[in-house]
């Protein structure tokens, strides 16, 4: 399973509704992207030490996985897709679909958007 960022917070955080997904998953993985944009927000966090101590403990317990080549083109051809459609997404995340995609494993996020990436299975919390 794919982390979003917003995944990996309610992970952070203890969130029971992620809890299932997590029991269920064989395989985890968050994206380098995901990692920044997380370290992005816990670093303007008045929990910052809290959040990077849980961060520093858990994050080993999935694989941490840069973008690749491939992942590239995957990137690419879902961008094409959806800019025919008139329906962009973020940019980052449209990297973490890609990824996904590649992957063929599905993302935990609760942002709707990702609906619209084909072959993308999204579980939400």
């Amino acid at each position: 399973m794919i982390l979003d960022t917003n995944a990996l917070s309610a992970w952070a955080d203890g969130n029971p509704a992620c809890r299932p997904a997590f029991l269920e998953a064989t395989r985890l993985v968050v994206p380098a992207i995901v990692l920044g944009e997380y370290l992005y927000g816990i670093r303007q966090s008045r929990h910052r030490m809290r959040y990077e101590e849980w961060l520093a403990e858990n994050l080993p317990c999935a694989e941490l996985r840069p973008i690749h080549g491939s992942t590239a083109g995957y990137y690419a051809d879902l961008r094409i897709h959806l800019k025919a459609r008139g329906t962009p997404i973020p940019a980052n995340d449209l990297w973490i679909a890609a990824m996904a995609v590649e992957l063929q494993l599905p993302l935990l996020s609760n942002d709707s958007h990702f609906d619209l990436i084909p072959s993308l299975i999204r579980l939400s919390f």
